[in-house]
């Protein structure tokens, strides 16, 4: 699935699901207008984070940063 077409205005809704055995694209969530992540990572002292920053990154080729939701499932990231 390719990410960059989920990213409005430099701004992508997602909904981590961490400790996955895998970090990938699960689906869209259509009535949340996010992007649902499996992270492969616990969330505990920001891995999770960290490893889903990584990931979008790697996936599209460009730096983001998240805005909001550090300590919550559903998370806002900007592209920059």
């Amino acid at each position: 699935m390719k990410i960059s077409k989920h990213i409005n205005s430099g701004i992508l809704h997602v909904i981590a699901k961490p400790n996955a055995p895998k970090t990938e694209v699960i689906g869209w969530d259509e009535s949340r207008k996010a992007l649902r992540i499996a992270v492969a990572a616990v969330p505990d002292k920001d891995k999770a984070n960290t490893e889903l920053l990584k990931f979008l990154k790697k996936q599209t080729g460009k730096r983001c940063e998240l805005i909001s939701g550090a300590r919550s499932r559903e998370k806002t990231i900007r592209f920059v």
